[in-house]
């Protein structure tokens, strides 16, 4: 199988485990999703990740984080710039997800970051996906 889209193949493992109130989802490695993971743990969506090496590309398991009712922290997850359909903005049309409650996840020339800390930063990019 040919995967075309590794981040949205990311983020729905993510999706279909939630639904499915896993504890934690193996997703194949790489240092974009690794980069992408952090910011995760960073804005408390996910608990924690550590890297299984398994194989000779290796995996991430994510530990998801649930609320004390048994839901899901994360209550959706949008892949938003697709390979064949690429979203760039600029610094003053970073996204505002959820009128703050959200985030957004850019690829800038500086580094994978979220929107808050790439308004900080006064830098845009590609959008990759956003949560809420």
């Amino acid at each position: 199988m040919s995967m075309t889209d590794p981040i949205a193949d990311y983020l729905t493992r993510i999706r279909n485990a939630q639904s499915a109130h896993k504890p934690w989802v193996d997703i194949p490695s790489s240092n974009l999703k690794k980069r992408i993971s952090y910011i995760l743990k960073e804005e408390h969506f996910i608990r924690d990740f550590i890297l299984v090496t398994n194989s000779v590309q290796g995996n991430l398991r994510l530990f998801l984080n649930y609320d004390n009712d048994k839901n899901p922290v994360i209550h959706g997850i949008k892949r938003d710039s697709k390979p064949g359909c690429r979203h760039y903005v600029t610094a003053d049309q970073l996204p505002r997800v959820l009128n703050g409650m959200g985030m957004a996840i850019l690829s800038t020339s500086r580094g994978v970051m979220s929107n808050k800390k790439a308004k900080l930063l006064q830098i845009g990019g590609e959008v990759l996906c956003q949560v809420w």
